[in-house]
């Protein structure tokens, strides 16, 4: 006998919707580009409601260990003089920043991190590092792979602050964590007010873009090689695959 079709009415699928609970939202600051040999430098965990409002908020400075190159520092603003006098060792940032993050993904909250594959590789890469357990990473969100598959024709830069200023998210102080951390999250809530096809379960949305992502990073690899045949443009997401670092700069 066949199982009874079960109906959802549209507003029992809105109630589930990740827009419409409480999420959460994370960002780092390194000492460089390549997500598998930067040291995390500042790292910022916004909690918000289901309405949007900010509950708390977690700010770590660490020491990465390393000397933070001059490119870097210009970003972010924290040398490394000021890392080593003010900030804590890496292993016990990196296990309190793993601790919260794997908090929220056991109580089903969603992750907002624009641009995921980079912090959540750091943060898998600083794990290994420090044999810290690696993060389970379900369901995380990410703006940047959510507008290039909802605007795919649209030009110009993705950058964080080139979007917020698209959809009229203030972005103050960027380039630091936490301020980065909260407009990721904004961002996010301006394109589903944009994109009602954005209103799904996190876990869906999370499945999404895993696909999304090997997808997208194909298209641009098939492009590349016209000019480039040797390219490669890794597509999984949130995290990338582990490989031995190379070091790698600004």
């Amino acid at each position: 006998m066949a199982a009874p079709e079960v109906s959802v009415r549209p507003d029992s699928v809105k109630a589930m919707s990740w827009h419409t609970q409480a999420r959460a939202a994370f960002d780092l600051e390194t000492t460089g580009r390549n997500s598998r040999a930067a040291r995390i430098v500042t790292a910022s965990i916004v909690v918000l409601g289901a309405d949007g409002t900010v509950d708390s908020e977690h700010e770590w400075l660490a020491d990465p260990g390393v000397e933070i190159p001059a490119e870097a520092a210009e970003v972010h603003g924290i040398t490394t003089e000021k890392a080593r006098t003010e900030g804590r060792p890496a292993r016990e940032v990196v296990a309190e920043v793993a601790a919260t993050l794997q908090g929220l993904f056991d109580a089903g909250t969603p992750v907002v991190a624009f641009n995921a594959a980079y912090d959540f590789t750091v943060m898998a890469a600083e794990c290994a590092r420090h044999g810290l357990p690696q993060l389970t990473r379900f369901p995380v969100l990410d703006p940047y792979v959510i507008n290039k598959q909802v605007e795919k024709y649209r030009r110009g830069k993705r950058t964080l602050g080139a979007l917020c200023e698209q959809y009229g998210v203030i972005l103050t102080e960027a380039h630091s964590s936490a301020a980065d951390a909260l407009a990721a999250a904004q961002l996010l809530d301006a394109m589903a007010s944009s994109f009602p096809e954005l209103h799904k379960p996190a876990a869906h949305l999370h499945r999404s873009q895993v696909d999304w992502s090997s997808a997208q990073a194909a298209d641009f690899q098939a492009y590349l090689r016209k000019t480039k045949p040797a390219a490669v443009v890794e597509g999984d997401w949130p995290v990338l695959a582990p490989q031995e670092a190379s070091r790698g700069g600004f």
